[in-house]
């Protein structure tokens, strides 16, 4: 009887799952395939062709997408130190508020990411809600922190908080109370439980929102562009101006390979070090 539902739950499942491969795998490989194909061609029936790769370090976009790598890196960083005490307080300190602190955090993203990013703008600008308050209240005024990097690390870390909180409170709820009370009672400090006991139990959430946060942020463009005014060329501002204004879809093309094989490496790399079963919580 068991054999059968499998088997039933395989067979209703197979239309869907063939639809979502192909729906995933056609992209790729039309994107693969005009990545070898001569400049500014928008066919397929052409010699392949490799000059687009070549061009990526020739024209310098590989300082775009260490830019991006960087600033990506940095959010994901600063996203774990500011996410851990309250995603602690979710899990083991908040009760029913967690609920409630849920609903807030998901409310955010109803509203555009592009809105919210215009929101700060008006925020941060010269002469805007807080320098405009300011100067009038004052008469000192100060520059705008828009249009630099440190602001465009910020929009990171403000637009992706959620994608770095909730599998960072699912990875600490793992942590048995227990084993932490256990440590305390044979003498360890709160530092020593939080490194030795705490931050290895909780590794899959960390290692999940970690890459959720850095693979998305990554492959940003709204931030650079609203917030840094272009002071840094992210490379998906690169693949859009290669596609749009530039109508080299073979470079756009290799530019997104090369960033979709550093992305999907280290994707691989961490999800194969997550035991996936645990946090979704099923018996294996």
């Amino acid at each position: 009887m068991k054999s059968l539902d499998s088997r039933l739950g395989f067979l209703s499942a197979l239309p869907l799952s063939v639809v979502l491969v192909a729906s995933f795998l056609a992209p790729l490989v039309v994107v693969a395939l005009f990545s070898i194909m001569p400049p500014k061609v928008f066919s397929l029936a052409n010699t392949p062709d490799f000059s687009a790769y070549s061009v990526f370090f020739a024209q310098g976009y590989y300082k775009s997408l260490l830019w991006s790598l960087g600033m990506a890196f940095a959010s994901t960083l600063i996203l774990l130190v500011l996410c851990w005490p309250l995603a602690y307080g979710m899990a083991k300190v908040f009760g029913r508020f967690t609920l409630v602190l849920t609903i807030a955090v998901v409310m955010s993203l109803f509203v555009s990411e592009n809105i919210r990013l215009f929101g700060w703008v008006l925020t941060l600008m010269k002469g805007g809600l807080i320098e405009g308050h300011v100067r009038a209240w004052t008469g000192i005024g100060f520059d705008s922190p828009l249009y630099g990097v440190p602001i465009i690390v910020f929009g990171l870390v403000y637009v992706y908080l959620p994608f770095m909180l909730f599998p960072l409170a699912q990875g600490i709820s793992m942590v048995p109370d227990d084993t932490r009370q256990a440590a305390y009672d044979l003498g360890a400090t709160r530092w020593q439980v939080l490194w030795q006991i705490e931050v290895p139990l909780a590794a899959p959430g960390i290692v999940v929102g970690s890459l959720l946060s850095f693979v998305l942020a990554a492959g940003a463009l709204a931030e650079s562009k609203i917030l840094g005014g272009q002071a840094v060329i992210a490379i998906a501002d690169d693949i859009e101006t290669a596609f749009t204004f530039g109508q080299n879809w073979p470079l756009g093309s290799s530019l997104s390979m090369i960033l979709i094989v550093i992305i999907g490496g280290l994707a691989l790399f961490g999800v194969s070090r997550v035991d996936l079963d645990a946090i979704m919580g099923r018996k294996r």
